[in-house]
């Protein structure tokens, strides 16, 4: 892609948008409205759609990145398995508590007494007194009754159940690969079709994205899902292993109780910052957007409360997918996101929780960088960088000002369009510091980051170019 940007279109705000491609989003006008309204990462939601349908969104936004000079981020979203019960004769059931209904392996059509359960996982897993929530939880039961191919379930709350409702087990890890055979078809044509990133659904334990990982073999950064309470067991773990991690909030508030879920999310917000990795919350965000023209009180309130955490992005699902109303629905968030940026609280907030300098000279660089930024007023942070690492050290200390990342890798520049507060930049002409020093400074002024006369703090490695080498910091006036 070109390194010189002639259309300059800067994002004001630190923290991303990410925006869910689909129905409502599907033309080439519509997608292009959304990025100038403010969307940094594209998401391709693999559970619908035909590889067709997502290889031509990526074609219109690899041609959009062209149009503007700048990388576009795009996340593929893997299905995972879903969990299912069967049909009904009738297409659904009245409940009351104290119902009692049985879960089996029989195929036929269900009635008041009896549905399909199509997964003997489950009936293996659980045990008496074990709970099953169906339909995004609006429907308990609870287990008092095992045999070798069935549950007997007595219903604790709930009023109807219809065909092919979903089901949530919580507090059971489930013996069930988190890549099902259509994952894996999805993830080759992802791969193929050139996304920078992989969420994978479904993640449980750290084998699930170890497996997620093999397959991907670096073509794409791996994001692991957190939507279930077992994953919350093994987080480190994970996070160790991936990434990047979002906050899957719907799935999640469904296993675990909605009081803990704030809290939770704001422990793997600070977590993941701390660990120098991209964090997104996702998932009823403006909800109420996909049928009104402007977002409840509240909708905007838990936005910004996602900034104030800290979070690198906030998603929007089928806001932008389904709903009548995906322009307004990134203009609204991008607001929200520039005003919570501005207040003073968020700063406090911010700098009260810095991590810790790594006992390692990259980090301290980066460190240090970061505060004669602050102490000097650069208009900008400069990294230069071959696999991105030093821009994620950047990126974790949350500076008040942009980061210009230029880096040689253009896979890496696409990878960091979801990290706070960066500005990446394919170059392919920067041989020396002397020469990296010139490029920021013509790139800040064309990027709207910098005017003559501003000073840009920049750091770099020596050998030039070698992966892992930051070991100089130096104060450049932009000419």
């Amino acid at each position: 892609m070109p390194s010189q940007n002639t259309k300059s279109n800067p994002r004001r705000r630190r923290t991303k948008i990410v925006a869910t491609l689909g129905p409502a989003s599907a033309t080439a006008e519509m997608i292009r409205a959304l990025y100038v309204a403010g969307v940094d990462v594209f998401r391709l939601n693999f559970s619908h759609g035909s590889h067709d349908d997502h290889a031509a969104r990526v074609k219109t936004l690899r041609a959009l990145e062209q149009e503007f000079s700048k990388p576009v981020g795009i996340l593929a979203d893997m299905q995972g398995p879903k969990l299912r019960i069967g049909k009904f004769k009738n297409s659904s059931i009245d409940l009351h508590a104290g119902m009692k209904i049985k879960l089996d392996l029989d195929d036929a059509d269900g009635d008041e007494t009896r549905v399909n359960l199509p997964h003997p996982e489950i009936i293996k897993a659980l045990d008496k007194d074990a709970m099953i929530l169906m339909d995004d939880g609006k429907v308990r039961m609870r287990i008092v009754e095992k045999g070798k191919k069935f549950l007997l379930a007595e219903v604790i709350s709930g009023t109807k159940i219809s065909d092919n409702k979903g089901l949530n087990v919580p507090n059971t890890i489930l013996p069930i690969a988190a890549l099902t055979e259509k994952d894996r078809r999805d993830l080759s044509a992802a791969l193929d079709m050139g996304v920078d990133w992989i969420a994978q659904s479904f993640v449980q334990r750290p084998e699930d994205v170890a497996e997620a990982k093999k397959l991907i073999e670096g073509r794409a950064a791996l994001m692991a899902k957190i939507e279930k309470p077992s994953a919350l067991e093994n987080f480190d773990a994970i996070l160790d292993l991936v990434d990047g991690i979002m906050v899957a909030r719907g799935d999640l508030g469904v296993e675990c109780p909605p009081e803990d879920v704030p809290a939770i999310q704001k422990r793997i917000v600070r977590k993941v910052r701390h660990a120098g990795k991209p964090i997104i919350v996702a998932t009823q965000m403006l909800e109420s957007m996909i049928e009104s023209p402007s977002p409840t009180r509240a909708e905007a309130s838990d936005v910004a409360t996602a900034v104030y955490d800290g979070t690198d992005a906030v998603m929007l699902s089928a806001e932008t997918a389904a709903g009548k109303y995906p322009v307004e629905a990134v203009t609204i968030m991008n607001r929200i996101c520039e005003k919570t940026e501005a207040d003073e609280t968020y700063h406090r907030i911010i700098n009260s929780d810095r991590p810790d300098i790594e006992s390692d000279a990259a980090d301290a660089i980066t460190a240090a960088a970061h505060q004669v930024a602050h102490t000097i007023r650069a208009a900008c942070v400069v990294n230069y960088t071959t696999s991105g690492s030093t821009t994620l050290r950047m990126a974790r200390q949350r500076p008040a000002v942009p980061i210009m990342c230029l880096t040689q890798n253009n896979n890496v520049a696409h990878r960091l369009c979801l990290s706070y507060g960066v500005h990446a930049i394919h170059v392919t002409d920067v041989t020396d510091t002397g020469s990296a020093v010139r490029k920021a400074s013509a790139l800040a002024i064309a990027q709207g980051l910098a005017k003559k006369g501003d000073r840009l703090v920049l750091t770099a490695g020596v050998p030039f170019g070698t992966p892992g080498s930051t070991n100089v910091l130096r104060v450049a006036w932009v000419e």
